[in-house]
C-alpha cells in the first residue's frame, strides 16, 4: 500500500460497567451490551466474551495495514485509563494514548495532573455528554480553563468530541484564544450529518486544531458503503480548512458492527474524489505528525479467502 494509515480515533476496554444520564451500560454476552435502556449489539458477535482488547485490535490493524492508532476513550465504556496504561506499555510504537477524568463533577484537575505525571500525553474530555440535566458543565469554566492552561504548558494534547453543531463552538474559541499552543484533535468530523456541523470544521482555521473523522461511517450508514456522502463531506471540510487539518478515524469496535474495519477507511482509497496526496494526508500523513507516530511497523498485504 502507497499510504501510511493512522488511525485518529478508537476505543479498547475490559469491560462496560457504568452509568450515564442515569442509565447503565454494562457488557453483556456475544458482544452485546445494555444500553440506556435498550439491548445494543457493541461488538461484532464472535467477541463473545464483550472484551474489547488491545490485541483482537491488532490482528485488525495488521490485516488492514493501519500503522497505528490513537485510543480515546468516552463515559460510555467507563473510564479505562488503568487499561489503557497497560496497553501502551506493551505496544508504545502501535498506540496513543488519552487519558480521562470524571468531567461531569468538580475535581477533575487534580485527576488530569495525577494522569499527566503517570505519562498520558492526551487527555480526552467527552463535551457533549456534559450537557447534563441537572446543569451544563461548561468548557470555559475556570476549573476547565486551568486545566487547558497546565495541559498547555506540559505540552499535553487535548482530545474532544463536541455537542452537534454550535452548542460548543463559542467556548472552544474562548478556549484556543486563551491557549493558543494547546494541541487540540475535535472530533466526529464535527457530526457532520447534524446541521451546522461547519461550525466545527471552521475551528481548524486555527493553526493548534486538527478534525479526525472518527464515527464517520455510521453518522452516514443510512446511505451506506462506499459512503459517498462522507467523501462530498471530507472534500467541503478540505475546502473549509484544508486536507492537511483533517484526519481519518474509525471509530472501532462499533463501526464494525456494520462493516469490516478495513471498510472503515478504504471507501477513501477506492474514491475517485480525492487527489493520491488527498489520500497520503487523511489517511495517516497529518496523524502522524499531529500525534508524533514514529518507527511504524510496514504491514504486508494479506490476501483473503475471497480473493
Amino acid at each position: 500500500m502507497d499510504y501510511t494509515i493512522i488511525d485518529a480515533h478508537a476505543h479498547l476496554w475490559l469491560r462496560q460497567d457504568t452509568v450515564v444520564d442515569g442509565l447503565p451500560i454494562r457488557t453483556l454476552e456475544n458482544g452485546r451490551s445494555e444500553f440506556m435502556g435498550e439491548i445494543r449489539q457493541m461488538l461484532p458477535p464472535f467477541m463473545i466474551d464483550g472484551v474489547n482488547s488491545a490485541e483482537v485490535f491488532l490482528s485488525n490493524m495488521d490485516y488492514a495495514q493501519v500503522s497505528a492508532a490513537v485510543i480515546t476513550q468516552e463515559f460510555i465504556d467507563g473510564i479505562q485509563n488503568d487499561y489503557l496504561s497497560e496497553v501502551v506499555s506493551r505496544y508504545p510504537d502501535r498506540f496513543f494514548i488519552c487519558g480521562m477524568c470524571e468531567f461531569r463533577k468538580p475535581g477533575f484537575l487534580e485527576q488530569a495532573k495525577e494522569l499527566i505525571a503517570k505519562g498520558f500525553k492526551a487527555i480526552k474530555i467527552p463535551a457533549h455528554r456534559l450537557l447534563l440535566k441537572e446543569g451544563r458543565v461548561m468548557l470555559n469554566s475556570e476549573e476547565m480553563m486551568e486545566m487547558f492552561h497546565y495541559m498547555e504548558d506540559k505540552g499535553i494534547l487535548l482530545s474532544i468530541d463536541l455537542a452537534d453543531g454550535a452548542t460548543q463552538v463559542p467556548e472552544m474559541e474562548e478556549i484556543i484564544q486563551e491557549c493558543p499552543d494547546l494541541r487540540i484533535a475535535i472530533g466526529h468530523f464535527g457530526m457532520v450529518t447534524r446541521p451546522d456541523w461547519k461550525e466545527q470544521i471552521r475551528l481548524a482555521r486555527h493553526s493548534n486544531v486538527m478534525i479526525e473523522s472518527g464515527g464517520i461511517t455510521w453518522l452516514f450508514n443510512d446511505e451506506f458503503y462506499p459512503f459517498k456522502g462522507a467523501i462530498k463531506a471530507i472534500r467541503e471540510a478540505a475546502e473549509l480548512v484544508g486536507m492537511e487539518k483533517l484526519m481519518w478515524g474509525s471509530d472501532y469496535p462499533r463501526t464494525i458492527t456494520a462493516i469490516t474495519y478495513k471498510m472503515s477507511y478504504d471507501f477513501v482509497v477506492k474514491s475517485s474524489e480525492l487527489t493520491e496526496e488527498d489520500k497520503r494526508l487523511f489517511l495517516g500523513e497529518n496523524a502522524r505528525n499531529f500525534y508524533g507516530f514514529t518507527d511504524l511497523p510496514v504491514l504486508p498485504y494479506i490476501k483473503n479467502m475471497s480473493e
